[in-house]
């Protein structure tokens, strides 16, 4: 125990506190600063889609899959109140279709094959990609376009391929793969809370 206490004071625990809360900081001015008006066509573009008896599909890698299917669920159950369901749907929650798919085709295919399959002309895309380069992401998209979805990118740094795929881009503007998930989820939130307040009567 001695050891494990002396272990942790050399690691400085409360500079480490400190500065995941400032980088933190810097990534939510950043988004602050540059991310107010794609939010809301954001927004506005979702409103449309379901108004016209569209759905969201939300998809992405690793903590971005994580993301999908959690504001997903927020639109499908609640938010903060209790409303009608809004039809949304993550590509990352069927382990028969994704294993399926990654065992007969790759996993480059794991999202387009969905999309082929459950993507209508009045649906949102939305890809989620920290890099804005995951191969099965931009796939995914390309394959909505074809359709004639609506297309979101939620991406980070300098954007990578989402910009050129999507009507609407959300680019955090900052290099750290955890402050850019923070932010996609914050903004993912603020999303979900204005469609809850567009569709909560």
């Amino acid at each position: 125990m001695e050891f494990e206490c002396k272990a942790l004071n050399a690691m400085d625990l409360k500079a480490l506190f400190e500065s995941e809360l400032d980088r933190h900081e810097t990534a939510l001015n950043q988004t602050r600063q540059q991310l107010a008006t794609p939010f809301t066509q954001w927004v506005e573009l979702a409103i449309s889609c379901l108004k016209q008896d569209g759905k969201i599909i939300f998809f992405g890698n690793g903590g971005s899959a994580s993301d999908a299917q959690h504001l997903a669920t927020e639109l499908t159950v609640r938010y903060v109140k209790n409303r009608q369901a809004l039809a949304a749907l993550a590509l990352t929650t069927d382990t028969s279709s994704l294993t399926a798919i990654g065992n007969d085709f790759g996993f480059e295919y794991l999202f387009s094959r969905q999309i082929e399959a459950l993507c209508r002309p009045n649906d949102l895309v939305i890809g989620i990609s920290t890099s804005g380069t995951s191969p099965n992401v931009i796939k995914a998209l390309k394959a909505a376009q074809k359709i004639g979805a609506k297309t979101v990118g939620m991406g980070g740094r300098s954007g990578g391929d989402l910009p050129a795929l999507c009507d609407i881009s959300l680019i955090v503007p900052h290099e750290e793969t955890a402050r850019i998930q923070e932010m996609h989820i914050t903004l993912g939130h603020a999303f979900c809370q204005a469609l809850e307040n567009e569709f909560g009567n």
